[in-house]
């Protein structure tokens, strides 16, 4: 199965907009899957589920104003990704895929090996050498092959793709990147978010990488506009590490902002990501949304996984990057805020 297309290189997409409709939602399906209506999957597709979704909407104090928190960090595999992965591994397996390959910074590929572990695929995840090792081993425990490669993020992936294109091949590359079908299990968020707000959201806050996440709920909460549930989209802002921030760069300086952006370390692992594969359209989602790109220095982002820690909040250093966008830009932001937490403090290992 191709992951993009063989004639041009072009990444897959979908061809239309999520159609939301309130009186598809099946109650009795588990987490996302009763949003599968919106999916633009085959009715016949057997679903694929290890609980993710419902993750619960907690209100806390942060500069001076009353902030939700999404917990995504509480999904089976300690990040957002599982909702991607559900939506993703399902298609693979209904494609009758038994071998697959993902390269990742860690959450996408411990995700991945939990959802293909379940789906009876054999997984293989190619992640760099500094990955946490919480990371790295919750994807050996679910049975993947785990390489890890030397060097920064993407040198995994072109390992990856070494492999990929060698003779015999007959792995199937389950990209989170290139493939289009997580992004129907992330819009599934911005469903959540309304209805636990019983409103829109006036902002979201979220770490940006590639960021699928992103244009996930973009087009989520563009399915709700459409359908009349909600007036508008929620400004969103994409939060990035300025050891690595690129959309953030092209955004604050223009196409010269690139040629100053690295892959530089940075304890955001998972969002250090120097050429987004979607850049382009995550770019127009932030900007039709009224919201915008921030940048988080290094000596920031611990202090605000502790400051989250403090609400009850543990989350993973890479989450931790929205704590300090808040501080930067909290007194303008419009009410309700959400602020969406990616992945558990249980993944990563503080060495200070």
């Amino acid at each position: 199965m191709p992951h993009c297309c063989q004639n041009c290189g072009g990444i897959f997409d979908y061809t239309s907009h999520f159609i939301y409709d309130a009186a598809s939602i099946e109650p009795g399906l588990p987490g996302i899957w009763r949003y599968r209506q919106t999916f633009g999957f085959s009715q016949d597709l057997e679903l694929l589920s290890l609980g993710e979704g419902d993750t619960p909407l907690i209100w806390g104090p942060a500069f001076g104003r009353q902030v939700a928190f999404k917990c995504e960090f509480l999904n089976p595999t300690g990040s957002f990704k599982d909702r991607g992965s559900a939506t993703l591994v399902a298609f693979l397996r209904s494609r009758r895929v038994t071998v697959a390959v993902e390269d990742s910074s860690g959450n996408a590929g411990a995700s991945f090996a939990a959802y293909a572990a379940k789906a009876g695929i054999q997984a293989r995840v190619f992640v760099p050498d500094s990955t946490s090792g919480p990371k790295r081993e919750q994807i050996e425990m679910y049975g993947a092959d785990l390489v890890a490669v030397p060097g920064p993020r993407s040198t995994a992936t072109d390992a990856l793709l070494r492999v990929l294109n060698a003779p015999g091949n007959e792995a199937a590359y389950a990209s989170h990147a290139y493939l289009p079908f997580n992004l129907a299990g992330y819009a599934t968020l911005a469903y959540e978010l309304v209805a636990q707000l019983g409103c829109a959201p006036g902002c979201v806050l979220l770490p940006t990488g590639q960021g699928g996440l992103l244009l996930g709920v973009s087009r989520g909460f563009q399915a709700l506009t459409s359908a009349g549930v909600i007036s508008h989209i929620p400004s969103i802002f994409g939060i990035q590490a300025r050891a690595c921030a690129p959309l953030w760069a092209l955004v604050t300086y223009g196409a010269a902002g690139l040629g100053w952006v690295t892959e530089a370390p940075t304890l955001a692992e998972g969002i250090r990501v120097r050429i987004p594969v979607r850049g382009d359209a995550v770019l127009e989602a932030v900007a039709a949304s009224g919201g915008d790109f921030l940048a988080v220095d290094e000596d920031e982002i611990l202090p605000g996984r502790d400051a989250l820690a403090r609400l009850g909040l543990y989350v993973e250093p890479t989450s931790a990057v929205v704590w300090s966008a808040l501080a930067q830009i909290s007194q303008h932001l419009p009410e309700p805020v959400v602020v969406v937490l990616t992945g558990s403090g249980f993944k990563y290992v503080d060495s200070r």
